[in-house]
């Protein structure tokens, strides 16, 4: 069967150029594949950060303070009018979420939501002549393992131990390091109370996140109470969705209920997420720029297709083509271009995602993996295709425009 008439003649006018044509194609081949392997780069780190964050921590956090400070008595009772407020004395209260039992126990209730109450606060943990900050949190170990990945952290001991040790600490590897201790080892936490208690290492994590395993310990929530000198108080309550995406909405339908401020892990990380979309627009720029270098290649490759074959296209025109039939031979060349450039660049980008994915060094011990994190998706594939396939056609449709409007009589009379 021959081939369409306007397929003939496009692939004539492409093959007529080889050299350009192969230029322009690995124009576009090279934008799709680099756009997929850096696509496949920073997500897979942002998914890696991401399920590194949501598991070391709990999804939601309902802390023992307010979104907005109380509204002081006098500027209440004269809302509107010029009221001076200085050398206001605070009020001594002791802080923590007040009816903290009900909450837990109608939270629990909530469908989807794992719930466990905690009580943090900083801490000196001195062993022989080493003293380091942490924050120590107050736990109930059944109930945490249930809001938090910390149990599949533990690189020695398990979180249960918490409750068959007298005394027992779990603390990060980072943090242990730090202070010499290992496991077995008794130490001394100092609150800011004033109060001392001899605690035992049953127990270390590592999470991979700095902050975390250099800077927390966990104790028994009663512990927590003696140690902190606030006793059936909590300060904290962590909770964990089967839904991770509805933190946000599950976290202000609870701040609404109970007044506390409520964050959840989007909240808690808004900074890191908006360099996230710093990255995204970076890599979209840059593959961005690389597309429009390569689609000048495509236009000059039709633009000059147009100027050469302007009696052929004065011809064509004359024995019946139509304006339209001409505008869709040129859209063909660099659909075509973009096509066959698109397939090269998914090659290219395979290739260029699994060197990158071979590829080991170290990261310090901090991090559990030796290679980049890459994410392989269809989607950067699919992405990378239509980049090519709306960039060339973009860039074959002027020259088309132009060669569709060109009238034969002029273009002949010219030659002649």
């Amino acid at each position: 069967m021959a081939r369409p008439l306007l397929l003939d003649l496009a692939l004539t006018h492409i093959l007529g150029r080889k050299r350009q044509t192969i230029v322009s194609v690995l124009g576009v081949a090279l934008g799709v594949g680099f756009f997929i392997a850096m696509a496949a780069l920073m997500q897979g780190f942002q998914g890696y950060f991401v399920d590194t964050v949501i598991n070391a921590s709990p999804h939601i956090t309902v802390r023992d303070q307010f979104r907005e400070p109380a509204v002081q008595p006098v500027a209440a009772a004269f809302r509107g009018g010029a009221v001076l407020l200085h050398g206001l004395k605070p009020r001594d209260e002791i802080r923590g979420i007040r009816k903290a039992g009900t909450i837990v126990s109608a939270l629990s209730e909530w469908p989807g939501l794992s719930v466990a109450p905690s009580l943090d606060g900083p801490v000196i943990l001195r062993y022989g002549s080493a003293d380091k900050s942490a924050v120590a949190i107050g736990i109930v170990p059944e109930r945490e393992v249930r809001v938090t990945q910390l149990e599949d952290d533990m690189v020695e001991g398990h979180l249960t131990d918490l409750a068959s040790a007298a005394n027992g600490i779990v603390m990060g590897l980072g943090l242990a390091s730090k202070l010499g201790a290992k496991m077995g080892d008794s130490l001394n936490a100092i609150s800011p109370a004033g109060v001392i208690l001899r605690v035992k290492v049953v127990g270390l994590f590592r999470t991979g996140i700095v902050s975390l395993d250099e800077g927390q310990a966990y104790i028994l929530l009663k512990k927590a109470q003696i140690l902190q000198s606030r006793a059936n108080v909590i300060n904290q309550i962590r909770i964990r969705l089967m839904e991770v995406d509805a933190a946000r909405e599950v976290a202000a339908r609870i701040e609404a209920l109970y007044g506390y401020r409520t964050e959840s892990w989007q909240e808690a990380n808004e900074g890191v997420f908006g360099v996230f979309r710093i990255q995204n627009a970076i890599m979209y720029s840059t593959v961005g720029a690389i597309m429009i270098v390569a689609a000048f290649g495509i236009y000059n490759i039709i633009s000059t297709v147009v100027y050469e074959k302007s009696r052929d296209i004065a011809i064509l025109k004359s024995i019946g083509l139509t304006e339209a039939d001409i505008r869709r031979t040129f859209l063909m060349q660099g659909l075509m271009i973009g096509m066959i450039g698109a397939v090269l660049g998914w090659i290219i980008g395979f290739g260029l995602t699994s060197l990158l994915g071979s590829i080991r060094f170290d990261v310090g011990g901090m991090v559990r993996n030796d290679r980049f994190f890459l994410a392989w998706s269809l989607s950067h594939y699919w992405i990378g295709g239509m980049f090519s396939l709306v960039a060339s056609a973009v860039a074959a449709w002027i020259p088309a425009r132009r060669a569709a409007a060109a009238n034969p009589v002029d273009i002949i009379r010219g030659a002649a």
